[in-house]
């Protein structure tokens, strides 16, 4: 990721593949749901109001319809066809397996087909030992509520799951939370009959007395209590023969073989059940890490955020203080068609109380009134060169070069200082390992929505984020907008690179490698104008973490250097890594599976989850604010940011490490300013009182 990298457009066919991607999660994850948690809620059936038709209700179990009707039948005397219904139990099912093989018994097991595609060794034992498979339906659904749709499927993808289990076919069905034929009644008999049509045998159960052992069709499930009924009913001397449906009725087996297409074609379900159960597994595991990391961010954020406040308080009356900074400064504002605001600029340093500074208006080849304007000013302490343009590093370097003063600040063309900050900035200097100072930018354009927005990520993220970095002395950007630099510091890194589309960040870098510390001043207040359309933000955004990108790969042996550069590289690089970037990598899939939770699972407790994490939020913001001295009342923005902002955040990271991967160099694309950036003096007021800011002292020199 170097200069030389060739210059291509930005790459543009993985959205396509995000878009497959997130398509074949949707599909997993809506089968997976489908097959697996969206059953019939009612496992306690209502009575009915319908009882079934009188020729059927004669006790009967075995149910065939044809165009006269329904007729019935039943195991001759004597005979049990033994049953087991309901899913595979890895534990029980095995155990009943060896007591019917003990007593030599056959049996006929009512299969969930889900359930034959995850144990489908399970499936291909029961037939092994003589046993008999039948259906009862994909995922236990209720046939007498479900849809035509539904029914088809759940009928189907039972048969597929058999197919490519065991490359059988079956045609005894018994419909899910049903037991004797009575129980048919209602929306069931019109199941039964759409089963029937297609070939089934519908098969109840008879629990009327046992002697003198007329033929008895037993239904059992496959857990303890079936195994101890199952036991207890082998060992009755009253019982003379066991055996499987088919058996009973004197008949070939009711399952048969398959083609080898079908079977293929099963096998593939089978892979696909298997797929998203895994899937679903793996999310559940990466949607708890990713939960509990969030929530420890915003934990680190607060506990960071407090000991940053006790460092500030950490001098008592009578200890002794680092010196007063007084020294001369050089600001340097390097300008890019910035007509709009560059007035704004000059004059509110112009305003500063530091006692001695001079500015430095870069102008880089403007193609518009920038360098006039600059000009036109007037005071003695402004002076302004042009230059063709060569891009905000070399704008930098040029200041550089002409600067008269040890103390260098940097500052973006559409940033509004406050009076105190130019001389707040500079303090953290007097301590002679200190070789650069962030400054705390504020968003001044904030009115409208998506400036709330960013205006709670300043406060909330980068400001709190700033805070841990210097307790943790791993600053890794000293922005562009308001920073303080030795001289001798930035000539010793070689100035300001051009390497990386993110100057500033990859400069701090330089700075911490080359032994010097960066430390935050949060007193030293700068406002600066934030995006206002979705593609201005995504454009600045882009930029942002593409250049942070290059920084890291460029800077990536910090990791294993010693002293105050390694245990920068190791903590920096690794909280970046993990929290800016893999976390937003995995965000979109995390969506979908939190939307998963809500429609398949318990929404409840999806609902649940989501407001705990809001409500950390809301906790972290509400000190951020406080600290930061801000209002409360923009906190109503912060759920909705959830939905928008946060999206477009992630998509952002996604679109910038494939560029990156992929060798891309971007180009610098300026944002088109509207000289906003002072809320005070550039916005009229509006009467909301939302949109109101603390007072603050005017620029009297304006």
């Amino acid at each position: 990721m170097s200069r030389r990298a060739a210059v291509r457009r930005p790459p543009r066919g993985h959205w396509l593949v995000l878009l497959l991607v997130l398509l074949v999660v949707g599909v997993t994850l809506l089968f997976e749901g489908w097959t697996t948690h969206q059953v019939d809620a009612a496992r306690v059936k209502p009575p009915c109001t319908r009882p079934i038709p009188r020729e059927a209700d004669d006790g009967k179990p075995l149910l065939r319809f044809g165009p006269k009707g329904v007729t019935t039948a039943a195991m001759p005397p004597g005979t049990v066809a033994l049953t087991f219904d309901g899913g595979f139990d890895p534990v029980w099912t095995p155990r009943l397996l060896d007591l019917l093989r003990m007593h030599h018994a056959r049996a006929t097991f009512f299969v969930y087909g889900q359930d034959a595609a995850r144990h489908p060794k399970l499936l291909r034992r029961i037939l092994d030992e003589g046993h008999e498979i039948g259906s009862y339906t994909y995922s236990g659904g209720d046939l007498g509520v479900a849809s035509p749709l539904r029914s088809r499927l759940e009928l189907s993808l039972s048969q597929a799951a058999f197919a490519g289990a065991a490359g059988i076919n079956t045609t005894l069905l018994r419909l899910p939370h049903t037991t004797a034929a009575d129980t048919l009644c209602g929306p069931e008999w019109p199941a039964a009959q759409r089963a029937a049509a297609q070939g089934y045998l519908v098969v109840a159960s008879d629990h009327k007395d046992r002697e003198p052992w007329r033929g008895v069709v037993t239904q059992h499930s496959q857990t303890d209590l079936g195994y101890h009924e199952a036991e207890d009913l082998l060992r009755d001397p009253g019982a003379k023969r066991f055996t499987t449906i088919s058996g009973g009725l004197g008949r070939p087996a009711f399952v048969d073989g398959v083609p080898v297409a079908q079977e293929i074609k099963g096998e593939g379900l089978i892979w696909s059940a298997r797929l998203g159960h895994a899937f679903l597994t793996a999310m559940v595991w990466a949607l708890t890490l990713t939960g509990v990391l969030g929530v420890l961010r915003m934990l680190l954020f607060a506990v960071f955020a407090r000991l940053h406040v006790r460092r500030l308080h950490r001098y008592r009356p009578g200890a002794p203080r680092l010196r007063e900074v007084r020294d001369p400064v050089t600001v340097l504002v390097p300008a890019y068609n910035e007509e709009v605001g560059i007035a704004s600029t000059v004059y509110s340093l112009l305003a500063s109380t530091h006692p001695h500074f001079e500015i430095i208006v870069i102008d880089d080849g403007s193609t518009d009134a920038t360098a006039d304007i600059a000009e036109g000013i007037g005071d003695p302490r402004v002076t302004v060169i042009r230059q063709p343009n060569g891009g905000k590093p070399s704008a930098l370097n040029t200041g550089l070069a002409r600067a008269r003063h040890d103390i260098v600040v940097m500052v973006d063309a559409d940033t509004v200082f406050e009076p105190e900050a130019l001389a707040r900035l500079v303090q953290p200097l007097a301590h002679p390992a200190v070789g650069a100072v962030s400054g705390n930018t504020k968003v001044g354009n904030r009115r409208r929505l998506l400036g709330k927005w960013q205006h709670l990520e300043y406060v909330l993220g980068f400001n709190l984020d700033r805070r841990m970095f210097e307790v943790l002395e791993c600053m890794p950007t000293v922005p562009g907008a308001i920073g303080a630099f030795r001289r001798d510091a930035l000539m010793g890194v070689g100035g300001v690179s051009d390497e990386t589309l993110a100057e500033d960040t990859d400069l701090t870098m330089a700075l911490w490698r080359a032994g010097w510390r960066v430390v935050y001043e949060q007193s030293a207040v700068a406002w600066t104008e934030v995006p206002t359309t979705l593609r201005q933000l995504w454009r600045q955004r882009y930029r942002w973490c593409y250049g942070t990108l290059q920084s890291m790969w460029k800077h990536r042996h910090a990791v294993t250097e010693v002293g105050p550069a390694g245990r920068f590289g190791r903590r920096v690089l690794l909280y970046v890594t993990l929290f800016q970037i893999a976390l937003p990598l995995c965000a979109p899939v995390v969506d979908m599976f939190a939307l998963f939770g809500a429609l398949f699972r318990d929404p409840g407790e999806a609902a649940l989850v989501w407001f705990g994490f809001l409500s950390v939020q809301l906790v972290t913001a509400v000190y951020a604010l406080r600290l930061d001295r801000e209002r409360l009342r923009v906190l109503w923005v912060l759920p909705l940011q959830q939905f928008v902002y946060r999206q477009l955040m992630y998509l952002v990271v996604i679109h910038s490490v494939t560029t990156a991967l992929l060798g891309t160099r971007l180009k610098w694309h300026s944002m088109k300013r509207a000289g906003t950036a002072d809320p005070y003096l550039l916005e009229a007021p509006t009467g909301d009182p939302l949109d109101e800011p603390p007072p603050r002292r005017s620029l009297s020199s304006r």
